[in-house]
């Protein structure tokens, strides 16, 4: 069936896989006889729990996510983790982050609120087109945690390896590549990321984290909801979460394992953001702002040699039917955030349209 559907570059909220959102269509009155949606059933209902109990089981499977680590569907974006992170962390009052462009920078804004923070490495020194050397850092023995945000969506860097934190804990945003590619959770003693990019609807972050880092001696003036020893002993379940945004990343779970899991993922991934990349490192118009050994697989920024180009080339695409390539207002330019979902036809018909212009405007 056509449903004159776009291919939707946007850096999130993001395009769906396909069958998922059938899947989501064909149950959307009457969700497997209980005659009713998933947005109108009570989240204390037993056809809930099976379904957050599903989503969970799932995603463990699809990580390998170990048993001392609990996984919470907490409501708000990565960016409510900005604080969630420093005030159930910070111990000793202390953090050590790297900063690699928006996203990291915002997030050391934000730990400052709550005790020190220590920026051990930087690449703003070069519009954060690289990932600093972090194989010996200066960290403090008393540091809490070790931040870093593994992919930029903004200005489209990916860790390649990660830093060595010399044994004290690693936190990682992983919001812009989650479930992309297979990751070793025992490297980290937290992940997060907000799933209207890789795995559903806007409106929640999941949380990984170790059994050991959660707290019970935390300030007593931080809201209940921030503390994540309420999600762990409740399941999730506190208060009503967002059952819809489970439930549909419960969808996504379970299409990745049909496919193959991460490791096909990744594949995918890798082989379709190539054809971005060959063209991009090929033409006389457009050119990446990312050195190529830590190029993102999710995020591509781009740029002409002008501002006036880069809105032009917006305008045609989105024309032809291209959406949301304009860059983020923070940077300018031009980008192209191929999550899992797009399909690797989305970029060959991108690709060709870019090479199209660029012959017409020579």
């Amino acid at each position: 069936m056509n449903y004159d559907r776009v291919y939707n570059f946007s850096a999130g909220p993001a395009m769906m896989p396909e069958p998922v959102l059938e899947e989501i269509r064909d149950e959307m009155m009457n969700y497997r006889g209980s005659g009713m949606c998933v947005m109108e059933m009570s989240h204390r209902s037993a056809v809930f729990q099976k379904i957050v109990d599903e989503a969970e089981a799932d995603l463990r499977e699809l990580m390998g996510i170990p048993d001392n680590y609990k996984v919470l569907f907490i409501q708000g974006g990565a960016t409510l983790q900005f604080a969630a992170i420093p005030w159930n962390l910070m111990k000793n009052g202390k953090a050590v982050y790297i900063e690699t462009g928006a996203w990291s920078k915002k997030a050391i804004a934000e730990a400052k609120k709550y005790g020190e923070v220590i920026v051990a490495a930087s690449s703003k020194d070069k519009n954060y087109s690289y990932i600093p050397d972090c194989s010996d850092l200066d960290i403090p023995d008393d540091t809490d945690y070790v931040y870093i945000c593994e992919n930029e969506t903004i200005h489209g860097v990916t860790w390649q390896k990660l830093p060595n934190t010399k044994g004290h804990v690693l936190v990682s945003d992983q919001s812009s590549m989650f479930l992309s590619k297979p990751c070793n959770v025992k490297d980290y003693g937290l992940i997060y990321a907000g799933v209207q990019k890789n795995v559903g609807p806007a409106g929640m972050s999941i949380v990984i984290i170790r059994e050991d880092l959660i707290r019970e001696d935390l300030d007593p003036k931080m809201p209940i909801y921030m503390r994540y020893d309420t999600h762990a002993k409740n399941g999730s379940m506190y208060n009503t979460p967002n059952c819809w945004d489970i439930y549909c990343c419960g969808k996504v779970f379970k299409y990745l394992k049909s496919i193959g899991g991460l490791e096909e993922m990744q594949r995918r991934n890798i082989e379709k953001a190539k054809i971005l990349y060959d063209f991009l490192d090929s033409s006389k118009m457009f050119k990446g702002t990312v050195v190529p050994e830590v190029r993102s697989l999710m995020n591509v920024p781009f740029v002409t040699e002008s501002a006036e180009l880069d809105a032009e080339v917006v305008k045609a695409t989105k024309a032809a039917g291209y959406d949301n390539l304009k860059g983020h207002k923070s940077v300018g330019g031009l980008r192209a955030s191929i999550y899992n979902a797009m399909p690797k036809e989305g970029v060959e018909a991108l690709v060709e349209f870019l090479k199209k212009f660029e012959a017409e405007h020579k």
